[in-house]
């Protein structure tokens, strides 16, 4: 379970302080695929980075899995995010000297997981990369190297999952294989998925949407019952309508090559070598997109 109680946070900009989100009240019950959409500067990425632990809120108080991790250190939030966190990127974040099958190897190795080899393996099997394993991520396309990097979220078996904008640098084709794959391991995994993205269709496909304007939830719908939990507004799913211009998805607004040049030599996944570094975590102050 995710609990956001009176959640809020304010940066300085110059002389000036600047809200981003403001009293935020939030309860998501394991198991749950929740969506978040709504205009850039909302304040998506910022939710889901307080939420990950990557920031702290500057009100409020955040639980998972009944765990105050406002209260936390950042070597205990590290060790909270390894056991039952996994993140997913937009712009992937893989380890370029590793290969797919080393960058899903790695967080496993990190925390002493036994039989993390078979594992990696397993997953590569199961995102559809079994061929592509001892490839580096420049020899992939970017549908593949999200895939691998929903692999290697999935490494711990987290209990929730985090998806900043994950179709948001895939073409229209790879960004519903990837939303399938998502879904699809949400279902198999009783995973809580919380997704951050500006596609309403792929929104529509969710449990339950929430919708942010300027740092405040305007409409928390559950899909199916056509209630909203805050304010009774009208529902603007399904007509496209979701106060961002236009409505235009993100998805396939930039373009992947899917014919990536290959490198060589090769080496094979039957021997992965000593990982070098750490998987990235990057500090999100407020969402680029």
């Amino acid at each position: 379970m995710i609990l956001l109680n009176n959640v809020s946070k304010t940066v300085t900009s110059g002389s000036e302080k600047l809200t981003i989100l403001h009293a935020v009240y939030l309860t998501i019950p394991r198991g749950q695929f929740v969506a978040v959409v709504g205009p850039s500067g909302s304040g998506k990425s910022t939710l889901l980075s307080l939420v990950a632990g990557l920031d702290y809120p500057t009100t409020g108080d955040i639980r998972l899995d009944g765990e105050y991790i406002t209260q936390m250190r950042e070597d205990e939030l590290a060790r909270l995010r390894g056991a039952k966190v996994g993140f997913i990127f937009q712009s992937f974040h893989l380890i370029p000297s590793l290969t797919a099958y080393e960058n899903i190897l790695v967080p496993m190795e990190i925390a002493g997981l036994p039989k993390a080899r078979e594992r990696a393996q397993s997953l590569l099997e199961e995102v559809g990369l079994r061929e592509r394993g001892h490839h580096y991520p420049s020899q992939l396309s970017g549908g593949e190297q999200q895939r691998v990097a929903i692999a290697r979220a999935f490494s711990n078996a987290p209990t929730i999952l985090l998806a900043d904008e994950p179709t948001g640098n895939l073409d229209s084709k790879n960004g519903a294989h990837v939303f399938e794959l998502l879904v699809k391991l949400n279902r198999e995994h009783d995973t809580t998925l919380l997704l951050v993205t500006h596609d309403h269709a792929l929104a529509n496909q969710a449990d339950r949407v929430i919708s942010l304007s300027e740092g405040r939830i305007v409409e928390d719908r559950e899909m199916g019952n056509g209630e909203w939990g805050v304010g009774n507004q009208e529902s603007g799913v399904g007509s496209g309508e979701w106060g961002m211009g236009n409505g235009s998805s993100g998805v396939g607004n930039q373009e992947i090559n899917d014919n990536p040049t290959p490198h060589s030599p090769l080496p094979t996944p039957d021997s992965a070598p000593t990982p070098h570094s750490p998987l990235p975590t990057p500090h999100t102050s407020e969402e680029a997109t």
